[in-house]
């Protein structure tokens, strides 16, 4: 019962936070690499317009989203920097 709980809980911070907010974006020019961290640390500083700069809105609480954006963005940064670089994955699945 508890793991289930937690793992209810734990998906919806995530469907909050800046990061996967950020990976659904798709905003051309907007940055990639730890965009959920900067867009954070944006809305923090004082930024206005969010969503014209990363191509997401910021989450309610950007200082308690800020640490698990920070690991996220972490995890995700060989992704994030190979996208940044242009490389591409051209995957295809089934017979």
């Amino acid at each position: 019962m508890r793991r289930s709980l937690s793992a209810l809980l734990a998906l919806g911070l995530l469907s909050g936070c800046a990061t996967v907010r950020t990976l659904d974006a798709a905003k051309p020019g907007a940055p990639v690499v730890y965009a959920g961290t900067r867009l954070n640390l944006y809305v923090m500083n004082g930024g206005c317009c969010p969503q014209d700069r990363f191509g997401a809105e910021a989450p309610a609480y950007p200082g308690l989203d800020l640490p698990g954006s920070a690991l996220l963005d972490t995890l995700l940064l060989p992704l994030s920097a190979m996208t940044a670089l242009g490389v591409g994955f051209n995957a295809t699945g089934g017979l």
